[in-house]
């Protein structure tokens, strides 16, 4: 029997087991093989089979969660549901240890920034005034943040000479001057390429030229600036919720994660690094990352079809 064929009937007796002798609902069902699928994906990558998985890999994977942002409300959820395959492993002879025995759980009393809804970042940058220079360059600001995951010094310090738009990439210099090529969505390119149609009206300083994202002043927008533009933008739609930059940050990586995207793909697109190495993603397919990304974007499922036709 294939390998791929063995682990497929191991996970629908798993599902059995969950369903008849834990007597879980259905919707709790499908939550605890939606969270094992996201272990699956990163041992997939690391060519790691759930048989022999390690407490120290499965450390890793929660560190990973850590990484990009997941409250610990969700990483113990994940987690949980880890714990309850490898005992299901365990009780049916597929492997002798339980490797989630010593792992730990995470600190549920941590605070970490809220999380915007898709919803909500649509009426965010629904909220823009289009009909201005500054509406449409906030539009592709919001759309860039929320498309690549960008720290604010990024956006700001963004360079034209730094955008492969035809390639689906943008060149982004983190912290440590360490760069990193990012994915960016079609729906994201679209916005850039409408606010350069009014970029060149404005008066820019000398030695600015390069900057994408130009203030008022003609010099390279500020962090304060974007600040500034999101919390009036909140304000203009009465959302409640505390909100920054980093919150597009830290919604992009949550939404991709829920929406099945791999971990380790989000770190890369994040600028992280992995618990105790450097520069570990350079083995991974530029490429492969992009569709990784794009195919997991919520707001590139939904406009995906409209901007790839539009004229």
């Amino acid at each position: 029997m294939k390998s791929q064929d063995k682990n497929q009937k191991i996970i629908i007796k798993y599902k059995q087991y969950l369903k008849l002798e834990k007597a879980l609902s259905d919707n709790t069902v499908e939550a605890y093989l939606t969270d094992l699928d996201k272990l699956f994906a990163f041992l997939t990558l690391e060519g790691i089979d759930f048989a022999e998985v390690t407490t120290d890999n499965l450390e890793t994977f929660s560190a990973g969660l850590h990484d990009i942002g997941i409250h610990p409300r969700s990483q113990a959820r994940i987690l949980s549901g880890i714990r309850s395959f490898y005992r299901f492993l365990v009780l049916e002879d597929y492997i002798r240890q339980d490797p989630t025995e010593l792992l730990d759980s995470p600190q549920i009393g941590k605070h970490l920034p809220d999380v915007l809804t898709v919803e909500e970042i649509d009426s965010l940058i629904g909220a823009i005034d289009r009909g201005s220079r500054e509406g449409q360059r906030n539009c592709a600001i919001l759309e860039t943040l929320y498309s690549c995951g960008l720290r604010v010094s990024e956006l700001c310090n963004l360079k034209i000479s730094d955008l492969y738009l035809n390639e689906g990439f943008i060149k982004v210099e983190g912290k440590g001057n360490k760069q990193r090529l990012v994915p960016i969505s079609p729906r994201a390119v679209s916005e850039l390429n409408d606010y350069f149609l009014v970029r060149g009206e404005k008066v820019i300083k000398p030695g600015f030229e390069d900057y994408v994202f130009i203030s008022n002043f003609g010099k390279n927008i500020s962090r304060i600036m974007v600040f500034h533009i999101i919390k009036e933008l909140a304000n203009q739609i009465g959302l409640k919720k505390s909100i920054s930059p980093h919150t597009f940050r830290h919604s992009f990586a949550t939404h991709l994660l829920e929406g099945g995207a791999n971990l380790r793909a989000i770190q890369c697109m994040l600028g992280h690094e992995s618990i105790g190495t450097t520069e570990i993603y350079t083995h991974i397919d530029r490429n492969r990352l992009r569709e990784e990304i794009i195919e997991h974007h919520p707001r590139n499922k939904r406009s995906r079809e409209l901007y790839e036709n539009k004229p």
